[in-house]
């Protein structure tokens, strides 16, 4: 409480740099975007879906946060988000968190050779759903490897047993954005990134880069990297 998204992005440039890493956020301009985008950190508060921008705002108690973050470390590039609350939580906020987060480990169970792209979405889609959840329309995760957007786009909803057949060795970062309100909407603030929701219910964001493996899925951004683990185990 009382930190703001900015020295939160402070801290993460921070070891980044201590790591000999690049940040490739920064300076990232998409298509969409008419600016470069300005930190090494999305940072997205209560409304805001994705793409917030770190700002100086002091961040409350209850306020619920996401953080976006890539690197990009000897040629190769990953990328994962958490979401948390800051103090003392609302129920409704945790379970939203908890959802996103299953919504997660579903699509990573679904990362199997042999399987299908759509097997994904299907997995991410139907743990929303579920909880009665809204999906962000139009933005999922997506490949990566050398670069931080690579094909394939990866949805968070989709047909199983559709689109492209998993291999050994694709890495994909899995990215569900879950809305509490329940609609698949958004619009974009004024500084053209914040992507926020159109009936100010809050969201939650989470993300883990995973390569596809002969021994099941393996997630390459967890906290710490032991052999591959059961896509059950929280990879927080």
């Amino acid at each position: 409480v009382g930190a703001t998204p900015r020295e939160l992005d402070a801290a993460a440039a921070a070891v980044i740099r201590e790591a000999g890493a690049i940040p490739p956020f920064l300076h990232y301009q998409p298509g969409f975007a008419p600016t470069p985008f300005p930190a090494v950190t999305c940072v997205s508060v209560n409304d805001v879906i994705v793409h917030g921008i770190p700002g100086d705002t002091p961040l409350r108690a209850g306020d619920l946060v996401s953080v976006d973050c890539g690197a990009t470390l000897d040629g190769w590039t990953g990328d994962a988000a958490i979401s948390f609350v800051v103090g003392a939580a609302r129920p409704g906020d945790l379970e939203l968190i908890d959802t996103t987060t299953a919504a997660l480990h579903a699509g990573i169970a679904a990362a199997v050779p042999g399987g299908r792209l759509g097997d994904i979405g299907a997995a991410i889609g139907a743990v929303a759903r579920a909880g009665g959840y809204g999906i962000l329309a139009g933005f999922g995760g997506h490949g990566i490897g050398r670069s931080m957007h690579e094909d394939p786009p990866v949805a968070n909803e989709g047909r199983p047993g559709r689109g492209l057949v998993l291999r050994e060795g694709l890495v994909l970062a899995l990215e569900p954005m879950l809305l509490a309100g329940g609609r698949d909407t958004c619009h974009t603030d004024p500084d053209g990134w914040s992507l926020r929701t159109t009936d100010g219910s809050r969201a939650a964001h989470v993300e883990h880069t995973v390569a596809i493996t002969a021994d099941g899925p393996r997630i390459l951004t967890r906290r710490w990297n032991p052999p591959p683990t059961p896509a059950t185990t929280n990879p927080f």
